[in-house]
């Protein structure tokens, strides 16, 4: 059988995954197989392990270099003096090394340095793996449709004096996706929001592009729209198609309220295309409804200073990798992916078709309005402000 490879090799490969490089440009990177390194991350479910942080400067344990060093002097017939002056270690160590590292074909570099990781290990058995209570707890739960959030969240709620039965996400999410680590069956994968089997790593990419003119950043943004008192604040973002169709079709999330307009994108999401389908659709609201509008960084949101002149709106845009800086839109658009889902042709679905979605998100009861749909919602709010009629289907 081969040895197995240092762990300098391992560090190579998951410091390339996390600089964003995929698994076959990473296993180039660290000298490996793309056999061994998909293996590495199947394995992994995706999560770097713990093993691949370097360890501090100075730490003085015998290092791979070292190791390379004695195999060659101690294949030369130099002795163990000589080797731990010429290291600078004492002979005591030097001695060790030799006798707990030998195998039959006497020293080897590589096989040395595996073995001292193997005995350097100190294995943390998974807390779900230990309590049974637990676990079935946040299986139970998995199975219920919880994100891991949901389940470390109310689990101190359940059990506010029960430490035992406390968990982070973190671990729920690391017994999910690395094998080895026990606790959860591995199929509860599918029981998650993204249903992935292997977990994304967690990285920032590159920024390419280019930054949109005149642009004002969500920072300056009145506070008046975090609170979602008052309507007429508006998120906004597309939902892509194949890349094939090069098809897409804008979302419009009010804030206050949940309310939905689809825009319809028949020829393209250009920064004209999608100018045209904002004005149009909000020439039909009244002033009250349209404040502001947060955006992403994408150029499709180009002509943003002429769709502020013609619909009134101040627009904002979010930071670079943000999403978070408009949840309303990410969650509807979410919702959204169960009428046009990921990886079809988006401009199949004609104007009606959009209407009549747009008009049964906007009739689902939402718990945070008491179960009240965002139409009523929306309705109730122009109502107190004494707004004129107005429909609300775009």
């Amino acid at each position: 059988m081969r040895p197995r490879l240092p762990k300098s090799v391992r560090l190579s490969f998951w410091a390339g995954i996390r600089s964003g490089l995929d698994v076959a440009d990473a296993a180039r990177a660290a000298g490996v197989s793309v056999t061994q390194a998909r293996r590495w991350f199947r394995e992994a479910g995706g999560v770097a392990p713990a093993v691949s942080c370097p360890r501090p400067a100075g730490y003085r344990r015998v290092s791979f270099a070292e190791r390379e060093d004695i195999a060659i002097w101690r294949a030369e017939g130099v002795g163990v003096r000589q080797i731990a002056a010429r290291l600078g270690r004492s002979p005591g160590t030097v001695s060790k090394e030799l006798t707990r590292n030998r195998t039959s074909r006497g020293y080897r570099a590589s096989t040395a340095q595996v073995q001292a990781e193997d005995r350097a290990r100190r294995p943390r058995t998974s807390k779900l793996a230990t309590r049974l209570r637990l676990r079935r707890e946040v299986q139970a739960r998995l199975r219920s449709n919880d994100s891991p959030e949901q389940i470390a969240g109310r689990l101190r709620v359940d059990f506010p004096d029960e430490a035992e039965m406390w968990v982070s996400h973190e671990t729920i999410y690391q017994s999910l996706y690395v094998q080895g680590r026990g606790g959860l069956r591995r199929e509860l994968t599918a029981q998650l929001r993204t249903g992935r089997a292997v977990r994304r790593p967690q990285r920032r990419p590159t920024e390419r592009r280019g930054r949109i003119p005149g642009m004002v950043n969500i920072s300056q943004r009145p506070a008046e729209v975090a609170d979602r008192a008052v309507p007429g604040h508006w998120e906004g973002d597309l939902i892509m198609g194949s890349t094939a169709s090069n098809s897409a079709i804008g979302t419009l999330v009010e804030r206050a309220t949940g309310f939905v307009i689809l825009l319809h994108l028949p020829h393209g999401y250009d920064a004209l295309a999608v100018q045209e389908a904002m004005c149009t659709a909000m020439a039909e609201l009244p002033a009250t409804l349209r404040r502001t509008l947060t955006w992403d960084q994408g150029r499709e949101m180009a002509n943003h200073l002429k769709i502020a002149q013609a619909t009134g709106l101040q627009i904002y845009f979010c930071d670079p990798h943000s999403p978070w800086q408009r949840g309303s839109n990410e969650n509807t658009n979410g919702l959204l992916r169960q009428y046009f889902p990921k990886g079809t042709d988006l401009s199949f679905h004609g104007a009606g078709i959009l209407a009549n979605v747009a008009d049964e998100m906007n009739n689902r009861p939402r718990k945070r309005h008491g179960w009240a749909t965002p139409a009523e919602t929306l309705a109730k709010l122009l109502s107190e402000k004494q707004d004129p009629g107005v429909s609300l289907t775009p």
